[in-house]
């Protein structure tokens, strides 16, 4: 019975262990809901288990607008990701995008009270905190604060935590991003609604950064353009530190829309412009024609894809004279050595590359989340349109690693500490135990010389004090005799 009770005990163990190795990610957005459900292998990839994907029907421009359908897609989305992974979905890590996201660039200053110590982890977050402090216009609320820079004792250019060093001033320059409170809760409401726990909010485009880029990218200079459903955001980094974010208010969607002023369907426009459409009208594509049916089979029409074309180059080139307003206003055009990294469902659009290369002067390629993944029977996980909810997985492993991470070096900061204490305590007490040590340990036979030495020793001072002794009565004696006499002199 006990060795069954083992095994058990055992099995839940491991059982519990790869649970906590297994995170769960929801990208709400206006055009799906993708749940992600992925687990870290050995190697450091990402291996998904399982993918939900449903369309969004409560949702428009990143923002939620319909509670009831947005829980609707979202316990679809999760039901396929738990049929395909086999395990049961409870907390999630939720994306945020949407027109009200908002950037702002602050400085915090923290003076320490002791300058013996070095700067420590909870010294920074100390920082960190008082920048969630900061008076906000009515109705919004900080998501990220993200450190750009630190300074210490007047020193600049610190651009990792400054954990170990010796100072009294820690400065430090962050990029605060906020949202809207209503939206945020919103987000929270159909999350709780739909029987799940919301684990932590990232900013989308952030995690498809992290999904999509690499660390030479991030260092030379990138910009990351995903370009979603309703919205296109826009995150500048700048040796491996964020520069500057931005949401424009359009996306992929607003291109099938003008598409239907060919008078067919949302779904027809939507076909329309992945299979046939083009963000650049070649010529060659004037004798090109693609039927479209009728409604209830009233017949086929037929579009010129050249015309169509047209329509959807104008409004790419609208998206994208944005996103060269963004570049220009952060003051890091000339930065971006990397280029820019198209990612996300819109930038599947034929040609939109050359385009973007020819409407702005950088460099552009599509964004993959493929370096991060482990091989998976999961057909077309590497898509753009899963590089948010890769990216929501990928963070969250980040969080819990730095978490762990801290806790061993908040131990390891504190050991030497109480082992200098340790070492004074012992170069005190050494000599007392190594007597001690030496009375017991030694032999008998020197134990017992030890001890003859010391009662030859006693019999010496014994013999010293008799001496003395009797020299000092002889004295007193010799004292007495000497005053008679002289009392006997003067009677006579």
């Amino acid at each position: 019975m006990q060795v069954n009770n083992v095994s058990i005990s055992a099995m839940e163990n491991e059982v519990k262990n790869n649970m906590e190795n297994i995170v769960c990610a929801i990208d709400i957005g206006t055009s799906k809901v993708a749940a992600l459900v992925g687990r870290k292998n050995q190697f450091g990839k990402i291996e998904i288990l399982g993918i939900g994907n449903c369309p969004s029907f409560g949702v428009q421009r990143g923002v939620v607008v319909n509670i009831a359908r947005t829980v609707d897609s979202i316990k679809r989305a999760v039901a396929d990701a738990e049929r395909q992974s086999g395990i049961k979905i409870q907390k999630v890590h939720v994306g945020i995008a949407g027109q009200h996201i908002k950037s702002l660039q602050h400085r915090g200053i923290l003076t320490r009270n002791n300058n013996d110590t070095w700067i420590s982890y909870e010294d920074i977050q100390k920082l960190k905190g008082e920048m969630y402090k900061l008076a906000l216009p009515p109705g919004d609320r900080i998501l990220h604060v993200l450190p750009q820079e630190y300074i210490v004792d007047n020193e600049p250019g610190i651009y990792q935590e400054p954990i170990g060093m010796m100072g009294i001033r820690l400065e430090g320059n962050f990029h605060i991003i906020t949202g809207a409170e209503t939206a945020i809760q919103n987000i929270e409401r159909c999350i709780t609604i739909a029987g799940l726990e919301v684990a932590g909010i990232e900013l989308e485009p952030l995690a498809s950064a992290d999904a999509v880029l690499s660390k030479e990218e991030l260092e030379a200079g990138v910009c990351l353009v995903d370009i979603g459903g309703g919205t296109t955001d826009i995150a500048i980094f700048e040796n491996h530190v964020i520069r500057h974010t931005a949401v424009i208010p359009f996306g992929g969607n607003i291109i099938s829309e003008d598409l239907r002023d060919f008078r067919i369907l949302k779904d027809q426009a939507e076909i329309l412009k992945m299979r046939y459409g083009s963000a650049i009208p070649f010529e060659e594509l004037r004798n090109q024609h693609v039927s479209i049916q009728g409604i209830n089979n009233t017949g086929t029409r037929e579009l010129n894809l050249l015309a169509v074309s047209k329509v959807i180059s104008a409004r790419v080139k609208e998206i994208l004279a944005h996103v060269d307003f963004q570049i220009k206003l952060s003051g890091f055009g000339k930065k971006l050595i990397g280029g820019i990294i198209l990612t996300g469902g819109g930038s599947q659009l034929k040609h939109l590359t050359q385009l973007t290369e020819l409407e702005t002067g950088q460099t552009a390629r599509i964004g993959l989340p493929k370096e991060h993944l482990a091989s998976t029977k999961i057909a077309n996980v590497d898509s753009p349109i899963y590089a948010t909810g890769i990216g929501l997985l990928i963070r969250a492993f980040k969080q819990l690693e730095e978490l762990e991470m801290h806790t061993v070096t908040k131990v390891v900061v504190e050991t030497p500490k109480v082992e200098e204490v340790k070492m004074q305590e012992e170069t005190i007490s050494t000599p007392m135990v190594e007597d001690v040590k030496v009375n017991i340990d030694e032999p008998k036979e020197e134990q017992e010389l030890v001890g003859h030495i010391d009662n030859e020793e006693s019999e010496t001072f014994k013999k010293i004090n008799r001496r003395g002794l009797i020299s000092s009565l002889t004295e007193k004696f010799g004292n007495w005799i000497k005053s008679d006499v002289d009392d006997f002199n003067d009677v006579k």
